[in-house]
């Protein structure tokens, strides 16, 4: 059988057998499964198709299994606190966590921490990149979104406190959920919260483009790729289909079920905590805490099928299938390091002492210096020099400056006989 080209990836809270299965996006089969405790909501995560990361639910550590080895696992990456959430860049290169208000970056290939965010006032409860890698979304209890550009978060001077790029502050009750689409710092973001409403948000001016009130509390969001649509899942099990492309479509808005594109997927009977659309946007896969994933038809609004699970749902993705994700005999390209727990960290925390670690500094190169711009000041400065004034009356500054004007004049000398030399040069008749 060929591999799958998309799989689901599931987690719940009660299984005793397995943390997180693999499931065949189309046929529904369970293809894999990784032992080892259970996952905490919205820390299932892949990083650089090659490891499977989710936080111990209620546990300060995050679970790491390569990718293939479904039955061994492999490391823990253990934190200060209890991890609500953890997400990492789609390049591979950084691992983001969030335990309680505060935000940890580390840097993947050496598993040094970067840096410790606390501009949240309560507990974080949702982390997204952009698809670029160029920026991230927290979403906290505090009612606020805040967007950050990586370049910023990771100075070489630790003891600036990186601000975020924009604070968007129009929620009202905690954010449950955040999606980032596409197109990198020019994404649009949504984010839903307990206030019962979904707001979209421009990415790089942070303005609000779009709320959408609900008549339940909205406990998931995404969007299909093209983002023609986007789907809510609400407390009282049912997924709301919002059209994007409605000509009638205002700034502020209540849902309503009609037939321009808003309707309702019915199935669930409880909160639905995650959901994620499939790269063609055909199907849309949701968890819920009635303990059930369900792969729906997005045209038809169908359930096609039901995935049991062991517990409530904590978390749904669906992924286009690491290349080695079914070959047991591959190994990651490059393996995971310790990860440290402090930003200065100390021989036997987070690597050997003497180790290098690059980050970006702030650019300070000065635009490159023009030859009429060289020439006057070099001018500037032969005047300085042979000003006697400025070097006093010292006889040892007199000697010094009866010297340099002698070797001024030397110079002008070789320079008067290499240019008549050259003269008769050129205009000796052959």
């Amino acid at each position: 059988m060929a591999a799958p080209l998309e799989v689901v990836v599931t987690s719940d809270s009660g299984s005793q057998l397995w943390n997180s299965t693999v499931f065949d996006l189309y046929s529904g089969s369970s293809l894999l499964s990784y032992r080892g405790g259970n996952s905490s909501a919205r820390t299932l995560s892949l990083l650089r198709g090659e490891f499977l990361l989710s936080a111990q639910l209620g546990k300060n550590f995050i679970n790491v299994w390569e990718i293939q080895r479904k039955d061994q696992l492999q490391q823990k990456i253990v934190c200060p606190g209890v991890v609500t959430c953890v997400t990492a860049s789609p390049d591979g290169l950084f691992l983001a966590a969030g335990v309680a208000e505060a935000i940890y970056l580390w840097e993947v290939c050496t598993g040094k921490l970067l840096s410790v965010l606390s501009r949240h006032y309560q507990d974080v409860t949702c982390l997204k990149f952009t698809d670029d890698s160029s920026h991230f979304i927290s979403g906290g209890k505090d009612n606020l979104a805040l967007v950050w550009s990586l370049c910023s978060v990771i100075q070489l001077d630790l003891n600036h406190t990186p601000d975020p790029r924009h604070v968007l502050s129009r929620h009202s009750l905690p954010i449950t959920d955040l999606h980032c689409g596409l197109m990198g710092a020019q994404a649009r973001v949504a984010t839903a919260s307990l206030d019962q409403t979904v707001k979209m948000w421009e990415l790089s001016s942070g303005e609000l483009l779009l709320s959408i009130l609900f008549d339940v509390e909205i406990m998931s969001v995404t969007f299909d790729p093209c983002e023609y649509f986007l789907f809510c899942g609400g407390t009282d099990g049912n997924i709301f289909q919002v059209s994007l492309c409605s000509q009638s479509l205002s700034r502020d808005k209540s849902f309503q079920s009609d037939n321009d594109g808003n309707q309702v997927f019915k199935g669930h009977r409880n909160l639905v905590t995650c959901l994620s659309v499939s790269m063609d946007g055909t199907l849309l896969a949701s968890g819920s805490h009635d303990e059930t994933v369900r792969l729906w038809d997005v045209q038809s609004k169908q359930s096609i099928r039901c995935l049991a699970h062991k517990g409530p749902v904590t978390n749904v993705f669906i992924t286009a299938a690491p290349a080695n994700m079914f070959l047991p005999d591959s190994r990651p390209v490059v393996p995971l390091p310790r990860f440290s727990r402090h930003l200065h960290a100390s021989e036997g925390d987070g690597g050997e002492s003497g180790d290098v670690c690059v980050r970006l500094a702030p650019c300070t190169q000065e635009e490159e210096e023009t030859y009429l711009q060289k020439a006057d000041r070099l001018s500037s400065l032969m005047n300085a020099v042979t000003d006697k004034s400025v070097f006093g009356d010292g006889e040892n500054t007199k000697v010094r400056v009866a010297e340099l004007e002698e070797e001024v004049q030397t110079l002008k000398k070789i320079n008067k006989d290499l240019y008549d030399f050259s003269s008769q040069l050129i205009t000796k008749p052959t």
